[in-house]
């Protein structure tokens, strides 16, 4: 190995559990090649730790002890990962520059009441840090929404520097349980700069809806959903959402995407479950579609990552829908799906610790770029 070893690591808005990569980035021979992911590791949520989170998405009795006893857990179950993921690799702590950690959002309200608002990632990164005796970087979007952004999303800078193409104008597509779009202009293209936002709703709701109905952490391919039908009435009130005609930058989460939202849409007599199942795949590839539509700029090819890039009926509509736009996911780009995002904050941590920006203020709206993160030096 000629370069230097990181870890991301990822637990989004899908709470399906904790995404670790291990990556090397060569900074010697080469400081613009892509980083080689060596290794990767995935543990669940254990679902009593999934209830929690899931309801410390919303005020609750004695918040403040629940959330920092859950951040314990979490750091812990993190630190499980990481040793679990250094052991395939015979490597030790000693190996490792440093753990880029995102940690799991409570509460993201940018703006919010006083003008400049919140965000909220749980994970004692200084107990990772002991756990693991690796430095960790980690609370990276405060620094963006100080300076007035949205703090969110914060792949796009990572997809600028390893996904951009000189002659092809690019979008990224990751469809967590929130999905968001990064349009990457060819890099000889002078006039228009990465556009990123949260398009709305990813596999979430769809999530939701099939944990409730067939006690199923999703829905296989889309397969329970193809049975049903698209509720255009249903699915017009949903897109009826003040957020969708918001322009960017823009983002969301839990805070506005929640069981409580869908709920009162449906007030609709009769509604079978695998339609509303349907009308929410609907739903997803919809707004993706508008958000690319509304860039209003060219689009030679679309990459989708994320858990909603297994969904073969989802894929299947925004093929139907971007009509002749070739559509593919980053597997054609030499990267998994599954570990977009964790590779990304492996780069994050590697630039924080470099005092690099890594925030783009076209993307969030911030007063200009930042170097994110704050460092648990071990």
């Amino acid at each position: 190995m000629v370069g230097k070893l990181f870890i991301g690591l990822m637990s989004g808005t899908s709470l399906d559990g904790v995404d670790v990569a291990l990556v090397e980035f060569n900074t010697f021979n080469n400081p613009h090649r892509p980083p080689h992911v060596i290794q990767t590791h995935f543990v669940p949520y254990p679902p009593a730790l999934r209830a929690q989170i899931l309801a410390l998405q919303h005020p609750t009795d004695n918040e403040l002890e629940i959330t920092a006893l859950a951040g314990n857990q979490l750091a812990r179950l993190y630190a499980n990962a990481v040793n679990a993921l250094l052991t395939k690799q015979a490597l030790s702590s000693s190996n490792i520059s440093a753990i880029g950690c995102h940690g799991q959002t409570i509460r993201h309200q940018p703006g919010f009441k006083d003008g400049t608002g919140f965000t909220l990632q749980i994970g004692n990164a200084a107990l990772l840090s002991e756990l693991t005796g690796i430095t960790v970087v980690s609370d990276f979007r405060s620094r963006d929404i100080a300076a007035g952004g949205q703090g969110a999303p914060l792949v796009p800078a990572f997809h600028q520097a390893v996904f951009s193409h000189p002659q092809k104008n690019r979008i990224l597509v990751n469809i967590g349980g929130i999905a968001n779009l990064t349009y990457l202009p060819k890099t000889d293209d002078v006039l228009n700069a990465v556009i990123g936002f949260d398009s709305g709703p990813g596999n979430m709701l769809m999530d939701y809806w099939t944990k409730l109905h067939l006690n199923q952490d999703y829905d296989t391919n889309g397969q329970w959903a193809a049975t049903g039908l698209v509720l255009d009435r249903l699915l017009a009130d949903m897109l009826a959402e003040p957020y969708f005609a918001l322009p960017p930058p823009k983002s969301t989460g839990r805070d506005l995407f929640h069981a409580g939202w869908l709920k009162q849409h449906l007030l609709y007599p009769h509604l079978r479950p695998q339609d509303v199942a349907r009308t929410l795949v609907e739903l997803t590839a919809e707004t993706i579609f508008q958000a690319i539509v509304n860039t209003s700029l060219a689009v030679d090819e679309v990459y989708l990552c994320g858990g909603g890039a297994h969904n073969t009926l989802l894929t299947a509509r925004l093929k139907d829908k971007l009509g002749n736009i070739p559509l593919t996911t980053t597997e054609a780009l030499g990267m998994g799906v599954d570990w977009v995002e964790a590779i990304a904050f492996a780069w994050l941590a590697k630039q924080t610790l470099e005092g690099k920006t890594s925030s783009l203020p076209e993307v969030t709206g911030a007063k200009g770029a930042r170097i994110l993160g704050a460092i648990y030096p071990h």
